[in-house]
């Protein structure tokens, strides 16, 4: 069976999208690395959610690249060290970048 050209054309162009759709890029993760992202994101709030010192619910975790950043506001500086070592020990964390804010006493 032969194809025409033109729908070969077709089919290779669709496939090239599909492919740089997948890839990374500096600014970009892949399709994998996001979900490799979203799955270490899940196991940095379960960690904080589980110590029970810490106000999981003000601190907010992304990660990118397997580099996870924390913001929000924490009560002390305890508080802002043990958030961080609860992300560093995730499987998969190569960085974390601790932007959490300790709350002022005044």
């Amino acid at each position: 069976m032969s194809y025409p050209k033109s729908k070969i054309a077709l089919i290779l162009s669709v496939t090239a999208v599909l492919m740089v759709g997948c890839a990374a890029s500096p600014t970009r993760e892949s399709t994998g690395q996001y979900l490799d992202s979203a799955v270490i994101t899940a196991k940095v709030k379960s960690n904080l959610l589980k110590d029970s010192t810490l106000s999981a619910l003000q601190i907010d975790v992304s990660t990118y690249k397997d580099i996870v950043q924390l913001s929000g506001f924490v009560d002390s500086q305890k508080e802002k060290d043990a958030a961080a070592q609860a992300a560093r020990i995730v499987p998969g964390v190569r960085e974390v970048e601790n932007d959490l804010i300790v709350k002022s006493s005044t």
